[in-house]
C-alpha cells in the first residue's frame, strides 16, 4: 500500500507548475510582453530567454507554446508540438541536426512547432554553427526558445536572432505568497516567518522553494512552523540576532562573547553566523527611512521588532557594523583562528559607540 502511495506523489513545483500567463509567479512584465506580442500576431522565430534557475524560463515558453498554437492544457499533453532538448546532456551536431531535419516538417495539428533548447550555451562550439542558418530561417511554422542561466557564455551571432528576454530573481515577498497559497491547496499548517525564511533561503528561484517546502512538509507531518524551518535548515533566527544587538548596543562585550558561544555549542557554523548577522543589520538600516522600508525583507510579524531596534541604532552604529562584518566575511575562508575572528568581530561592533564617544570627547 505504501508502495501505491508513494508512485502518485506529485512534488509541489511540478504538481503546482503554472499553466497559464495569469498563474506565473513574479515576472509580470515578461508574460505582459509575450501575452500583447501574441495577441498582436507579431510572433518572433526566434526567443532567448535569460535568468536565473527557477524562475519560469522553461514554463514560460511551454505557456507560448500553447498559447500561439491555441491548445488547451489537455490538448497540449495529447500533442507533439513542443520538443524539448537539454543541451547541458545533448549538446553535439548530431543532436542539432536530429532538429534541423525535424523542423522542415509541418505540425500535424496546431500552426507551430515549438523547440524549446534548454542550458543552450552548454551546446558545442560546431553545434553553434550547425545551427545557426536554421535559427536566422526557419520555416514558417517553427519557432525556437532557447533559455539559458549563462547569457555571457551565448556566443553574438546566436543573440543577434533572438528577442532576448532576461527573467529576474522572483521576490522574497511573491515566493512566500505562492508558497502560503500551496500550503493553504495541501492543508499545511504554518505561519508567515517559517514562509519568509523559506523564501529567503531559495534566493530567487520557485523551484528551490517547494522542493524544500515538500521537504520540510515531510519531515514535520504536516505542520511548517518557524521553529521547526529553521531548526531542520541550520538557520540562525531572530531570537538570535535580537538580544545579540541589544548587548553589542549596551556595550556588554561578554554578554554578546556568551552568546556566540552559545551559538557555536549547538553546532551552528561560524560563517552561517556572520552572514545572518549581515542580514540582521542590513535589515535594521532600511528601517531608518521611511523610503527603504519596501526594502526589508521580514514578515509583519518581526516587523515590528526591527523597527523597534532599529530606533535605537544610530547611523554610525548600524554602518560601522556592516563594514565590520563585511570585512570578517571577506577574512573568513583565509583565516587560522577562524572563532577568534568572529569573537573579534563582536567585540569590534560592541565598542563601536562607546569608541565614537570617545572620539567625540577628545575632539
Amino acid at each position: 500500500m505504501s508502495a501505491d502511495v508513494s508512485s502518485t506523489f506529485l512534488v509541489s513545483a511540478r504538481k503546482y507548475r503554472p499553466t497559464t500567463w495569469e498563474t506565473v509567479v513574479g515576472q509580470k512584465s515578461i508574460t505582459d510582453t509575450l501575452r500583447q506580442s501574441i495577441e498582436a500576431g507579431k510572433i518572433a522565430q526566434a526567443y532567448l530567454f535569460c535568468g536565473p534557475r527557477g524562475v519560469g524560463k522553461t514554463t514560460c515558453a511551454r505557456i507560448f507554446a500553447n498559447t500561439i498554437n491555441g491548445f488547451s492544457q489537455e490538448q497540449a499533453e495529447r500533442s507533439f508540438n513542443v520538443f524539448e532538448l537539454d543541451a547541458a546532456s545533448n549538446n553535439g551536431v548530431d543532436n542539432i541536426r536530429s532538429i534541423i531535419d525535424q523542423v522542415r516538417i509541418p505540425p500535424q495539428d496546431g500552426r507551430y512547432k515549438v523547440y524549446v533548447i534548454d542550458e543552450v550555451h552548454m551546446l558545442s562550439k560546431d553545434a553553434f554553427n550547425a545551427f545557426l542558418k536554421t535559427l536566422e530561417e526557419p520555416p514558417p511554422h517553427a519557432v525556437f526558445i532557447l533559455a539559458t542561466t549563462e547569457k555571457h557564455k551565448i556566443i553574438p551571432t546566436i543573440l543577434s536572432r533572438c528577442q532576448i528576454y532576461d527573467f529576474r530573481r522572483i521576490t522574497m515577498p511573491d515566493i512566500a505568497a505562492h508558497l502560503k497559497y500551496v500550503a493553504e491547496q495541501e492543508n499545511v499548517q504554518t505561519d508567515d516567518e517559517a514562509l519568509n525564511v523559506i523564501a529567503q533561503r531559495a534566493d530567487g528561484a520557485m523551484r528551490d522553494a517547494l522542493s524544500i517546502f515538500d521537504q520540510l512538509v515531510a519531515s514535520s507531518g504536516g505542520q511548517v512552523y518557524y521553529a521547526d524551518v529553521t531548526k531542520h535548515l541550520n538557520v540562525l533566527g531572530h531570537d538570535v540576532y535580537f538580544p545579540l544587538l541589544d548587548a553589542c548596543l549596551k556595550g556588554e562585550i561578554g554578554t554578546s562573547l556568551l552568546a556566540l558561544d552559545r551559538v557555536l555549542a549547538e553546532g551552528f557554523d561560524a560563517h552561517h553566523f556572520i552572514t545572518g548577522l549581515g542580514h540582521h543589520l542590513r535589515t535594521l538600516l532600511v528601517c531608518k527611512d521611511e523610503a527603504t522600508l519596501k526594502l526589508m525583507e521580514a514578515s509583519a510579524a518581526v516587523a515590528s521588532q526591527f523597527k523597534s531596534q532599529s530606533a535605537l541604532c544610530s547611523l554610525h552604529f548600524l554602518v560601522g557594523a556592516i563594514e565590520a562584518v563585511n570585512r570578517a566575511d571577506q577574512q573568513y575562508r583565509l583565516s587560522r583562528h577562524q572563532r577568534l575572528l568572529v569573537e573579534l568581530l563582536v567585540m569590534q561592533i560592541g565598542s563601536l559607540d562607546a569608541l565614537a564617544a570617545d572620539g567625540t570627547k577628545k575632539k
